[in-house]
């Protein structure tokens, strides 16, 4: 099996017009996608991030510590799944609680180890 990972994008807004009952019952939807897919043992890891980081340019090595504030771009998570092929990481990814919630899903492949 291949190793895949998703990066979740946006969906921020959504969640901040959200009361917090409807937050948490979104979690427990996203603890059971995450639960189906580990009980199937294609789930490896993934985590939540913040919202601030650095950005390193090229050339002169120039840092930039900023908010990374612009929120259709912004990746806000990422998890690190099993599959055979990109097609079924994909479906896999389309049961993603985020969708509902304005988030975007990048499924996009992990360079083997040689």
């Amino acid at each position: 099996m291949k190793e895949f990972m998703f990066l979740f994008k946006g969906g921020d807004d959504a969640w901040d017009a959200k009361s917090p009952k409807e937050q948490e019952e979104h979690m427990q939807l996203w603890q059971q996608w995450i639960g189906e897919l580990a009980e199937q043992e294609k789930f490896i890891g993934g985590e939540r991030l913040y919202t601030h980081g650095n950005t390193i340019h090229p050339g002169e090595m120039k840092v930039t510590d900023r908010p990374l504030a612009e929120g259709k771009e912004l990746v806000g998570g990422y998890l690190v799944v099993k599959a055979d092929s990109i097609n079924e990481a994909t479906e896999m990814a389309k049961g993603c609680p985020g969708l509902q919630w304005e988030t975007s899903v990048e499924v996009r492949e992990v360079w083997p180890e040689s």
